[in-house]
C-alpha cells in the first residue's frame, strides 16, 4: 500500500506513456477509417497564420462556399476581420517549440523541434479535426515536414491534397548553404519526391507551373493562381487617410512633416470649411515597401537610392517633393538594415532633410490603408527561384498604387514596364525612376500616368476577366471562383445537393 501511495515508479511511467501513445495512435487510425466529410478543408500554414495573406484568402474563399474550414498553423498576428467573421473558419493552433531550445546548439535543437512539429501536426490532423477533411490544403514552402505529413495524412484518412507552389524550399535554403551544400540537395529530392503526387498542384505563375512540371513529372490536376488581394484593398478615400494618419502620426518625426494640428489636420490631409478632410498641396510623398526582412530582398539598394534621392532633391528647388518612406513587416535582418537607415538620416552634421524612412508593423486592418494612403510602392523581391511573384506587388495594385519594382525572371507576369508600374536593377535605376515619377508632386503627370491605368485595368474586367487579353487586374475572388472553385465542386449537380442538405453531417 505504501508503494501505491508513494507513487508510479519510472519504468511504470513509462508503460503508461507508451500505452497513451500507442492508444492514440490506434484510435487515430480507426477513425481515419471514416469517409472523408463533403466540404470540408483542412489548410495547413507551418508560420504565422495571420501572415500568410494567400492561405487566409484561400480559408475565405472555401468558407464562403460553406465548406467547414479549418486553418491549421501557429497563432501570433491577427487573422484578416473579414475570416474572423465567417461561421465555417476553424482556427487551430500549433503550439510552439519549447523556449530551452533556443539556448541549445542547432545540431541539437532542430531534430528536437522538428519532432515536435511532427507530432503537433499530426495531432491537429487526425484528432483534432473531428472528421476526415475531403481536401488538405498545404502551402509550398515550408516543404519540410508539411509534404510528407500531409501525403500520409491524406493516405490514412483518405483525403485529397492540394498543394499552393508559392516557392520552392530547396531554394530558399540555398541563399544560406549554397546550392551544392548536401543538406540543399537532400531537400530538393525530399520536396520533388513528395510533391509530386496531389490530387491538384496550384501554382502562382506559369513560369513555376512550366519548370514543376517538366522537371518534377508532377501527377494531378494543375491550374496557375495568380495572386491577387481580397476586395478590403483599395484606393483609401481622404477620410479614411486622415482616420488613418491621426492614430499614426504621433510616431512620424514632427520636424520633418507639415505643420499640423490633430484633429483638424494630418501630415497628408486637412479639414476643410465643408467639414470633410481633403489632401493637402504641401504634403510629403508617401512610398512604400512591404517586406519580411529575408535574404531574397537587398535594402540595401533601397538606402543607396534614397541617399542619391536626397542630395537630388537639395539641388532641384522644389522641384521634387519630401518623401515619407514606410516599410513595414518584420523579419530577421530588420534591425540590421534599420540601424543604417537611421545613421543615415542622422548625419554627423549633416542630416537628411528630404526623406525620411520609418518601420512599421501595422494590425491587418491598417496595412490595406497605408497601402491605399500611398503615392508609389517600391519592391526589392528577387526570389530566390526566380518563378514566383511577390505578394507585396500584388496587395500595391489592389490598391490602385504602381510599383517601382526589382527586375527578375518572370516579373512580366504581373509588372508591365511602363503600364502599372517601372523596372529596375540597381539603385541608380531606381533614383531615377524616382525623379521621374515624383518631379511636380502632387500634380505629377507621369506618376498620375501610372495611376490611370488601374482605373482602365477595372474598366476591362467588367468586359472580360481572361489574363491573356490585356492588363486586366481582377479580384482574388474572380480568380478563385475561375481556377479554383471547378477543381474542388466539379459536379454542378453535386452543388445544388449540398446547398439544400445540411453540410454539417455526422462522420
Amino acid at each position: 500500500m505504501r508503494d501505491l501511495l508513494a507513487g508510479p515508479t519510472l519504468p511504470q511511467l513509462i508503460c503508461i506513456v507508451v500505452f497513451c501513445c500507442v492508444s492514440w495512435l490506434l484510435l487515430s487510425l480507426r477513425k481515419s477509417l471514416s469517409k472523408p466529410r463533403p466540404r470540408s478543408v483542412a489548410i495547413l500554414v507551418l508560420g504565422d497564420v495571420g501572415r500568410s495573406p494567400r492561405m487566409m484568402y484561400h480559408a475565405e474563399s472555401f468558407a464562403k462556399l460553406r465548406f467547414e474550414t479549418f486553418l491549421v498553423g501557429y497563432e501570433g498576428s491577427k487573422p484578416v476581420p473579414t475570416l474572423l467573421s465567417l461561421p465555417h473558419v476553424h482556427f487551430l493552433y500549433l503550439s510552439q517549440p519549447p523556449p530551452f531550445l533556443r539556448k541549445l546548439p542547432f545540431i541539437v535543437s532542430a531534430p528536437i523541434k522538428i519532432l515536435q512539429q511532427v507530432l503537433t501536426i499530426l495531432y491537429a490532423l487526425l484528432w483534432r479535426i473531428p472528421c476526415p477533411p475531403e481536401f488538405i490544403l498545404v502551402q509550398n514552402p515550408p516543404s519540410i515536414p508539411t509534404l510528407a505529413l500531409v501525403w500520409l495524412v491524406g493516405a490514412l484518412r483518405g483525403s485529397k491534397v492540394i498543394i499552393d507552389w508559392h516557392n520552392l524550399g530547396y531554394s530558399i535554403l540555398a541563399l544560406k548553404l549554397g546550392s551544392d551544400h548536401i543538406f540543399v540537395k537532400l531537400a530538393k529530392m525530399f520536396e520533388a519526391y513528395f510533391g509530386r503526387a496531389a490530387h491538384v498542384h496550384l501554382f502562382v505563375t506559369q513560369a513555376m507551373h512550366g519548370f514543376l512540371v517538366k522537371e518534377w513529372k508532377l501527377q494531378g490536376l494543375k491550374a496557375v493562381l495568380h495572386d491577387r488581394p481580397p476586395a478590403h484593398f483599395h484606393p483609401a478615400t481622404a477620410f479614411e487617410i486622415h482616420e488613418l494618419f491621426l492614430r499614426i502620426s504621433p510616431s512620424l518625426p514632427v520636424a520633418f512633416l507639415p505643420p499640423h494640428d490633430p484633429p483638424a489636420s494630418t501630415p497628408l490631409t486637412r479639414v476643410t470649411s465643408s467639414a470633410s478632410p481633403s489632401l493637402r498641396p504641401d504634403r510629403p510623398a508617401v512610398l512604400v515597401s512591404s517586406t519580411s526582412w529575408t535574404e531574397d530582398e537587398d535594402f540595401s539598394i533601397l538606402l543607396d537610392a534614397l541617399s542619391i534621392y536626397e542630395q537630388r532633391a537639395r539641388a532641384a528647388h522644389g522641384r521634387l517633393p519630401r518623401v515619407l518612406m514606410f516599410v513595414t513587416g518584420k523579419g530577421p535582418l530588420r534591425e540590421p538594415y534599420m540601424r543604417k537607415a537611421r545613421s543615415l538620416q542622422d548625419g554627423e552634421g549633416d542630416p537628411w532633410q528630404w526623406v525620411h524612412i520609418t518601420s512599421t508593423w501595422l494590425e491587418p486592418g491598417d496595412y490595406p490603408l497605408l497601402l491605399g494612403s500611398a503615392d508609389l510602392g517600391i519592391s526589392l523581391h528577387s526570389s530566390s527561384s526566380a518563378l514566383d511573384l511577390p505578394m507585396k506587388i500584388v496587395d500595391m495594385f489592389g490598391c490602385g498604387v504602381p510599383v517601382c519594382a526589382l527586375d527578375f525572371a518572370c516579373l512580366s507576369e504581373l509588372v508591365i514596364d511602363g503600364t502599372n508600374g517601372v523596372i529596375f536593377q540597381n539603385a541608380t535605376g531606381l533614383v531615377d525612376h524616382l525623379e521621374n515619377l515624383l518631379e511636380g508632386f502632387p500634380n505629377a503627370l507621369n506618376l498620375e500616368s501610372l495611376r490611370a491605368s488601374f482605373r482602365l485595368a477595372i474598366d476591362r474586367r467588367s468586359i472580360s476577366s481572361r489574363e491573356d487579353e490585356g492588363w486586366v487586374w481582377n479580384s482574388w475572388d474572380d480568380n478563385w471562383t475561375r481556377v479554383v472553385r471547378p477543381l474542388v465542386l466539379p459536379d454542378v449537380h453535386g452543388i445544388f445537393e449540398l446547398e439544400v442538405n445540411d453540410t454539417r453531417t455526422r462522420c
